[in-house]
């Protein structure tokens, strides 16, 4: 896998028609309407009856409508109190169960109950990051999911090591997820057009994660990318010695003058084992 680069454009498809809505800078709401580009998120996930849909920020429900033409019922997370007034008047809900809650404290595995989750949603920038690592907790009730951001947060959260874009986020994630850039999504299928462009991932859990632990691959994370462009022997390796693990063991193999964005992810999480193990080892 490459560096970011271009992805494929989309057949342009007439707006969908939506309902008057002062869109509120708070919640980050830029709601989409090119039909081509519903059109194109709705076919990726290819939902079934017996799948259940969980939408985060349906906002209008313009990707709503368009996956509930091939289901009969499916959830929705939404945090604006007017839109999901607006929601349970366009859909009942035996077909539409809307949850008025911040999706950053939504408790998604209670949902999970009757089976695995498929998330997806158009993501407010403002949210998407520390909702991505959130929902990292939650991996047992997820069968996968596709959510629209901003695509430079695309383009961190699929890079392989050595690029630019690679960091804290792309460690975390994929450590966890196979993570796949679809497509890119210009300003102008939005309403209002955000600032940037956007691009549709695809989340993927592994069968088995690369970590033992999400709270130890965290905290290495957040001393490894604080000075990115520090060797690790300035930083990282005297921090790790000071929780009790020795950098020089032969399976760690950091090299003191590399800097975190060229070690791989199977490499930190072998590191962030070591820590678990450490901790464990003095409770």
């Amino acid at each position: 896998m490459g560096c970011a680069g271009a992805r494929q454009g989309l057949r342009r498809v007439p707006p969908r028609r939506t309902l008057k809505h002062a869109p509120r800078k708070r919640f980050g709401q830029h709601f989409l309407t090119d039909g081509s580009v519903i059109n194109a998120i709705v076919d990726a996930i290819a939902p079934r009856e017996d799948q259940r849909i969980v939408e985060i920020g349906p906002g209008l429900g313009a990707l709503t409508a368009g996956l509930m033409e091939r289901i009969a019922h499916m959830d929705a997370v939404e945090i604006d109190r007017d839109l999901v007034a607006r929601l349970r008047r366009r859909w009942s809900a035996e077909r539409l169960t809307v949850h008025e809650a911040d999706a950053l404290e939504f408790d998604f595995a209670a949902l999970a109950q009757a089976g695995p989750l498929r998330l997806v949603g158009n993501l407010p920038y403002n949210i998407s990051s520390p909702l991505l690592i959130g929902l990292l907790s939650h991996q047992g009730a997820i069968r996968d999911q596709h959510f629209m951001l901003q695509k430079e947060v695309v383009e961190r959260m699929a890079a392989p090591h050595g690029c630019a874009e690679y960091g804290r986020l792309s460690v975390m994630l994929q450590a966890f997820h196979q993570v796949v850039h679809l497509f890119d999504v210009p300003p102008e299928a939005f309403d209002p057009p955000p600032r940037v462009d956007s691009a549709v991932v695809r989340l993927i859990p592994r069968a088995q994660p690369l970590v033992l632990d999400l709270h130890s691959l965290e905290r290495l994370m957040s001393v490894a990318f604080a000075q990115r462009r520090k060797m690790l022997r300035g930083h990282v390796l005297p921090w790790l010695r000071e929780q009790g693990i020795d950098p020089d063991e032969p399976g760690f193999a950091l090299e003191p003058t590399a800097r975190p964005e060229q070690i791989p992810v199977e490499q930190w999480a072998r590191v962030a084992d070591a820590l678990y193990r450490a901790r464990q080892a003095r409770s």
